[in-house]
């Protein structure tokens, strides 16, 4: 709960003082900090175990105290001042017009990617430690890559989501995970794992700022439309990515271990959701020339 609260106010409350051509880099920049936890949790963790497990939640809640006092001050208000006309709507003015169907889409999209997430994210360690044998160790080394992953991400998407625009950047960071995820399941090579394990590492925390600009660009000059756009999109991940988790153990269970059942899964997932965007677009296209045959 504190964490789907962190992830929808702390863009509502930096992204009102970015210019609108740098909001998906700022973006990236303000989810640069998932990326540098899963890093840091794959050195810190391990020092912390040795001294016990309540030790180490202890030494996670003081780390994070400590980050958290260190930053306290330093947020801006809400909206600044001078910036109030241009980022909240006027009452007076007619209501944007609203693209729903568009919405739904990166909703439905959105959904999606945390069910592909899900596996590399909480099984990728095992299946390495124990699925290929390769032992704990060489686990924590490629958690240590899907962090490094995990920090390139976020300025990574936000600058192509400025760049390509954000449904453009989108299709682009699906293909990618289709294949980096499908590559989990056909290879054994620990070099190939590596290699898509930094790419997997990359999709978490560089997916929000893109899904987050692309929020941007269907709800146009009406900030708290976006706040509730925003909101809407974050259930829905936090919502399929616990669901996921628990279907995902299950089958686990059920395939009797088998890691790369999950995988195949995930990719498959992911290809619905680049499919359905590719789907869209045909289907708007048509619309649009029939309305244009009709005029």
């Amino acid at each position: 709960m504190s964490g789907g609260a962190i992830i929808v106010l702390v863009a509502a409350t930096v992204l009102p003082h970015v210019p609108r051509e740098r909001k998906g880099l700022a973006s990236g920049a303000i989810f640069l900090g998932i990326g540098l936890g899963i890093a840091g949790s794959g050195t810190i963790v391990p020092l912390l175990l040795q001294h016990g497990l309540r030790a180490t939640w202890l030494g996670l809640g003081t780390i994070s105290g400590l980050l958290t006092a260190a930053t306290w001050f330093a947020w801006p208000m809400s909206v600044p001042a001078s910036q109030a006309s241009h980022v909240a709507r006027d009452p007076a003015a007619p209501a944007p017009a609203r693209p729903m169907p568009d919405l739904l889409l990166l909703y439905g999209q959105y959904g999606l990617m945390a069910i592909g997430l899900v596996p590399a994210m909480v099984f990728l360690v095992d299946f390495v430690a124990r699925g290929l044998g390769a032992g704990a160790h060489l686990g924590a080394v490629f958690w240590v890559l899907y962090g490094v992953g995990a920090i390139i991400g976020p300025p990574l998407y936000g600058l192509l989501g400025d760049r390509l625009r954000a449904r453009a950047a989108l299709r682009l960071a699906l293909l990618v995970q289709v294949l980096a995820v499908a590559s989990l399941f056909l290879f054994s090579n620990r070099a190939v794992l590596a290699a898509a394990t930094i790419l997997v590492g990359t999709f978490p925390p560089g997916i929000v700022p893109l899904a987050l600009t692309r929020i941007h660009e269907l709800v146009v000059h009406d900030a708290q439309g976006q706040n509730v756009a925003w909101s809407r999109a974050t259930i829905v991940f936090a919502a399929l990515q616990a669901a996921s988790g628990y279907a995902y153990s299950a089958v686990f269970t059920a395939s009797g271990g088998n890691h790369r059942v999950l995988f195949l899964i995930a990719a498959a997932a992911l290809a619905i959701a680049l499919l359905a965007d590719l789907a869209w677009l045909v289907f708007a296209g048509r619309g649009r020339g029939g309305r244009a045959g009709a005029k």
